[in-house]
C-alpha cells in the first residue's frame, strides 16, 4: 500500500512540476527525496512514509512561485493525500512539514517540531548549498532578472520574513543571506556532516569568484 501511494505521488509531482523553473523543479524534489532517504537511514526511529512524502510534496506549490501565498502548497498536498486515502495521522504530519520547511529568511520562529521536519528541512537544505546549490541560485537569480553581483549593495543580515521574500538583491548576496548560514542550521548529525562538505565548497567558489571580478586569476 505504501508503495503503491509513493509511486502515486511521484508521478503526480512530475506531472505537477514538469514546467517548473529549473531549481525547483522534479529534479530537486527527487534530490531532496534521495538526501532525506539517506539521512534518514542513521534515523531509525523516523517514520519513513512521513519522510518520504514530506520530501515528495514540499514544494508541490511553492509560494515563491504563487505570488508569496503560502497556502497553496498544503492546500494541493491536502486534496492529494486525501484522494489517495493516506492515514489522516500521516497527512497532518506532511503537512506540518511543507508549511515548515522553508527558510523564510532565518528568523521565523518554528511552530512545530519533529524527527520526519527535521530530516526533510536538512536534505532541502543540502541541496540549496554545494555545486547544486550555486547552479541553483544563479538559475534562480536568471529567472529573477537579477544582477550576479554589485559591488555596491552589501548582504541585508537583518532582514525579516517579508524582506527576505520581496528581495531583488544580487544573486552573490543571497550567499550571505542565506546560503552560508545552512550549515549551522542543519538539525541532524548525518545532515551536519554532509552539509560541512558543501559549505566549504562555496566558500572556495566565492574566493575564485572574488578573485576573478578583481581580475587577479
Amino acid at each position: 500500500m505504501e508503495q503503491t501511494i509513493l509511486k502515486h505521488t511521484i508521478n503526480f509531482v512530475q506531472e505537477r512540476l514538469k514546467n517548473a523553473e529549473g531549481g525547483h523543479d522534479w529534479f530537486h524534489i527527487e534530490r531532496v527525496w534521495e538526501n532525506a532517504k539517506l539521512i534518514a537511514s542513521h534515523e531509525k526511529k523516523a517514520n519513513l512514509l512521513v519522510v518520504e512524502l514530506g520530501a515528495l510534496l514540499h514544494d508541490i506549490a511553492d509560494s515563491k512561485f504563487h505570488h508569496g501565498d503560502e497556502s497553496i502548497g498544503p492546500r494541493v498536498a491536502l486534496e492529494f493525500l486525501n484522494y489517495q486515502k493516506v492515514e489522516p495521522m500521516v497527512v497532518d504530519h506532511v503537512l506540518q512539514i511543507i508549511k515548515n520547511i522553508s527558510f523564510k529568511g532565518g528568523k521565523e520562529k518554528q511552530h512545530f517540531k519533529s524527527l520526519e521536519l527535521d530530516i526533510v528541512q536538512d536534505a532541502d537544505r543540502l541541496d540549496a548549498i554545494g555545486a547544486i546549490g550555486i547552479a541553483r541560485t544563479f538559475n534562480y537569480g536568471g529567472f529573477k532578472n537579477r544582477a550576479i553581483y554589485d559591488p555596491s549593495i552589501a548582504p541585508d543580515l537583518h532582514m525579516d520574513k517579508e524582506a527576505y521574500k520581496n528581495s531583488t538583491a544580487p544573486t552573490i548576496n543571497h550567499f550571505y543571506e542565506k546560503l552560508l548560514l545552512l550549515k549551522d542550521l542543519m538539525n541532524t548529525t548525518s545532515g551536519k556532516k554532509l552539509a560541512q562538505q558543501r559549505h566549504d565548497f562555496m566558500q572556495q567558489y566565492l574566493e575564485q569568484f572574488y578573485a576573478e571580478w578583481a581580475g587577479d586569476r
